[in-house]
């Protein structure tokens, strides 16, 4: 197999990974473009996680390094949008520390039981609180610069909260599936 297709998920995930200094930059400028343009970011970051994982199973390249930066590269992408967002006043604090302190708690226990040879397959409801939580970040982000008809700010606020009641269930159920496997 080409070098290049072999690498090809882990260079979709050194993408997602640098698209973060550039979301920082764009959400800071000042003109309704900046709304579109960290979107589009966002978007770009969100569709290189699944094209990259996609890849990497399709054409059986999964590697070492692709594994472990995968799950960081998402959730430093989630945690740096979440904390813009409540900075600029257009998401609720609580949610976002909800949703981080989740993602903690789940890095830390999936590291846990991966030493103890447990493996933990991703949920029906973690998938749909993961999309739920990424589009909530994608309306929240468009905010003002989304179509009146979107109502952006309101629909992704939502989607937030939900998020956030879905990452308390999930997090407990993982939490839960853990704690059987300690002393």
């Amino acid at each position: 197999m080409m070098h290049w297709k072999r690498n090809l998920p882990n260079y979709l995930t050194y993408l997602r990974i640098a698209v973060i200094p550039a979301l920082v930059l764009v959400f800071f400028l000042q003109g309704e473009w900046s709304y579109y343009l960290s979107t589009f970011l966002f978007f770009i970051a969100g569709v290189s996680d699944w094209l990259d994982g996609y890849l990497a199973r399709t054409w059986q390249v999964q590697s070492n390094l692709g594994r472990f930066l995968d799950p960081i590269a998402d959730k430093l992408l989630v945690a740096t949008a979440l904390l813009l967002l409540v900075k600029a006043d257009r998401a609720d604090l609580l949610p976002a520390i909800a949703i981080v302190c989740r993602e903690i708690l789940v890095s830390g226990l999936r590291e846990f039981l991966a030493e103890i040879r447990v493996s933990v397959p991703v949920s029906k409801l973690a998938k749909f609180k993961t999309a739920a939580q990424m589009l909530a970040i994608g309306c929240l982000l468009l905010g003002a610069g989304g179509p009146e008809w979107l109502h952006s700010e309101s629909l992704g606020r939502f989607l937030l909260w939900l998020a956030a009641l879905l990452t308390l269930v999930t997090g407990y159920a993982y939490l839960r599936t853990g704690l059987k496997h300690m002393d």
